[in-house]
């Protein structure tokens, strides 16, 4: 079968008048016709007859994530297909996405906010890294949702045969680069700008130290060549905390961790496990394009986006000249950052942070109640 190579185009006839065309973005395809772009889906795993046709079955079967389910399909596409014909929902569909995303997901340990209502003196702190979540499960990475990471043998090479918990990361404000390279699905080069930096030991049943030094001494001794461990230290107090926050944020970071001694892993939201930041972040799905006006004009001016709860608000402040040129497709899931909720509960300031292909699907709220501008 034919394939189309990175960064090329190829036009193919459909039943229309105009020919649809396919795209070969950073090892991401895509198809401009209506069974692609209405899947509720992360977009590198979109697929359609016309990229089948063109790329086989086999191939698209593999870098959907398909022939290892054994569906034989796109998962999203046959599910959206089945709820189709059996009268249900596209609300229900998602619903329905999201709850077999969840069962397939990883049990990974999970972080709550801190609210300044504990004490973290002598609590682990590490710079938290704006990267991807990752899963090694002694053989593969794995995203939050159970989604798999198409890593290079020679990126792997070195990682034990026993599960790791960390994060893909390419460095301080590289978030969307990092999220380029991890969702192709070639095991291109570009993986050589990344590291795992390993932070737990899932499987090793002993308190948080013991993980980390198993953690260190694995690392230290395989000397993989992209992966390392993340260093902790004790927290003294919170001026201790307040300073490492400001140099943390200061070099671009996004702010810190911080583990209970002696914890436990465990898996879903745990309050051993706490982010600290100056900010507040969450997700929405992208449901329109606002037109840009003034050095902005003919092309996008801002993201329309709604919360889980319906709550509407338009994202117009972190987006690159590139992203406005080709903005996050409807359907998409964002992450953004706020100061604050106003008092109808909707984000004051969000910015742009980027693209999330780790995030769980939901859908839409019966009705948005309100709507903002940035």
């Amino acid at each position: 079968m034919a394939d189309i190579a990175d960064g090329a185009k190829l036009e193919l006839q459909g039943s229309g008048s105009k020919p649809y065309i396919l795209k070969n973005t950073g090892g991401v395809y895509s198809c401009s016709c209506p069974a692609w772009r209405n899947q509720s889906i992360a977009i590198e795993r979109r697929t359609c007859k016309h990229l089948r046709k063109v790329r086989g079955d086999a191939a698209e079967d593999a870098r959907t994530g398909a022939a290892a389910s054994g569906t034989g399909a796109a998962p999203a596409a046959k599910s959206a297909g089945k709820a189709k014909k059996a009268g249900a929902s596209p609300d229900a569909a998602e619903a329905k996405e999201a709850k077999e995303a969840k069962d397939k997901a990883p049990p990974l340990l999970l972080a709550h906010s801190w609210e300044t209502d504990v004490d973290l003196t002598d609590w682990w702190m590490s710079e938290k890294l704006d990267g991807v979540r990752a899963y090694w499960d002694g053989q593969r990475f794995w995203s939050r949702l159970g989604n798999e990471f198409f890593a290079p043998a020679w990126f792997t090479a070195g990682l034990p045969d026993f599960p790791l918990d960390g994060e893909l990361f390419g460095g301080r404000k590289r978030f969307q680069r990092t999220v380029s390279i991890v969702r192709r699905q070639d095991r291109s080069d570009d993986w050589k700008e990344l590291f795992f930096v390993a932070f737990d030991a899932p499987s090793v049943d002993a308190p948080f130290e013991k993980r980390l030094e198993h953690c260190r001494k694995w690392m230290e001794d395989a000397k993989p060549a992209y992966a390392k461990w993340h260093t902790h230290e004790r927290c003294k107090g919170t001026p201790h905390l307040r300073e490492e926050l400001e140099r943390v944020e200061g070099l671009g970071g996004e702010g810190l961790m911080l583990r209970k001694p002696g914890s436990r892993y465990e898996a879903g939201r745990s309050h051993t496990l706490l982010k600290v930041k100056s900010f507040k972040d969450d997700e929405a799905r992208v449901v329109g394009h606002v037109a840009g006006a003034g050095r902005h004009k003919g092309r996008l001016g801002a993201l329309e986006v709604e919360l889980r709860n319906g709550k509407r608000f338009s994202v117009g402040t972190g987006l690159s000249d590139a992203e406005r040129e080709a903005p996050p497709a409807i359907g998409t899931v964002i992450t953004f950052r706020y100061q604050e909720l106003s008092d109808d509960g909707v984000p004051r300031f969000p910015s742009y942070v980027g693209v999330r292909i780790d995030a769980a699907p939901f859908a839409a709220a019966p009705k948005a109640k309100s709507k903002a501008r940035a």
